[in-house]
């Protein structure tokens, strides 16, 4: 089963840690064994396979989860937020590539040498500029591999449609992404108090996404959000890096 960072108050990153263990309820913490005669003598009803860790209160305080586990929604249950949040809609992109992309006709038409920067408005990108005409933001960081994936290249050349409807993406290396600790999977965050966070299969097919208001959540994914956008290139420069290697 897959681990999922929830947040760590280590500076270096080493201990101590808190992860969800996806698909269950179960948190796993990662910290200092506990050594000590006396306190472990005072432990009561342990079994052979236990054993024990210290951790700060803080840790538990900022990141343990304070609410059920969320469900796996489809998709489409979070449709109406992409219309209704009232001030910033920001998305973190961390896979490098997504079945939806490679199965879309514009896909096919990129993989032929057609420029599909210019590509007419759709659905997303008319509601794109209906929020952001509203005053509204819509963020986003891409992931970007070194060199680029196949995936990777076909978002950066099609996000000028985007940004032309509205959006501000930019992109970090995954280099980067990983001196920061930011969480290896993909979320929207809504208004600073809603986070979906994607669950894909091993083919980057979209399952569902796990809709939750939990604080520490929540709290987690502020902090991904500021520091990846504050690390991020414009899609522009990294573009244009891009095209000059490949």
């Amino acid at each position: 089963m897959t681990l999922r960072f929830l947040g760590t108050t280590s500076d270096d990153g080493d201990c101590p840690t808190l992860y969800e263990i996806d698909g269950t309820d179960e948190i796993l913490v990662q910290g200092e064994r506990e050594t000590d005669p006396e306190h472990l003598v005072q432990l009561r009803d342990v079994k052979p396979s236990e054993t024990f860790v210290r951790v700060p209160r803080s840790l538990l305080t900022r990141y343990a989860p304070r609410t059920p586990a969320p469900e796996l929604q489809p998709f489409a249950s979070i449709s109406h937020l992409f219309r209704e949040f009232r001030h910033t809609a920001w998305r973190l992109e961390t896979r490098r590539g997504y079945a939806s992309d490679r199965r879309s006709e514009k896909w096919a038409r990129w993989q032929a040498g057609e420029d599909i920067a210019q590509d007419p408005a759709n659905g997303w990108r008319e509601n794109v500029a209906v929020q952001t005409a509203a005053g509204k933001r819509f963020e986003r960081v891409r992931l970007v591999d070194d060199p680029p994936t196949e995936g990777q290249q076909f978002l950066l050349a099609s996000a000028p449609g985007n940004i032309a409807a509205g959006e501000d993406i930019r992109n970090l290396t995954r280099a980067q992404a990983e001196q920061l600790r930011l969480p290896a999977f993909d979320f929207w965050l809504f208004d600073s108090r809603i986070v979906a966070r994607f669950a894909f299969d091993e083919d980057d097919t979209t399952l569902g996404v796990y809709v939750t208001e939990d604080p520490a959540e929540v709290l987690a994914a502020c902090q991904a959000r500021d520091a990846a956008w504050h690390h991020a290139a414009p899609t522009t420069e990294v573009a244009g890096r891009v095209r000059s290697t490949v």
